[in-house]
């Protein structure tokens, strides 16, 4: 490590960082396998409500740029993909 005052700084500064992203990172990723596991069970009710807080916590990720905007548009399209497959919407109603 540099001898720096500065280099020191931007290194406290970034462990502050990585500690509140990780906390971030750790939340969305729960949501998303909590949201996955109830799809996979089948309850559609259950699934469809826990799809959306995924879908918020992954929308709240790229807002503090924490995740990429290309990675957040992924993972709600293959998360909204896997709820639309197993959950087949009635026709006529």
């Amino acid at each position: 490590m540099s001898s720096a005052k500065m280099a020191s700084k931007i290194a406290r500064s970034g462990e502050r960082r990585r500690l509140r992203n990780s906390s971030i990172k750790t939340r969305m990723k729960t949501a998303l396998g909590g949201a996955e596991k109830l799809i996979e069970g089948g309850e559609a009710k259950a699934a469809q409500e826990e799809v959306v807080t995924a879908i918020s916590n992954i929308d709240r990720a790229v807002s503090k740029e924490i995740i990429h905007r290309n990675r957040g548009a992924r993972l709600k399209s293959r998360l909204a993909r896997r709820l639309n497959q197993a959950t087949p919407e009635k026709k006529g109603e």
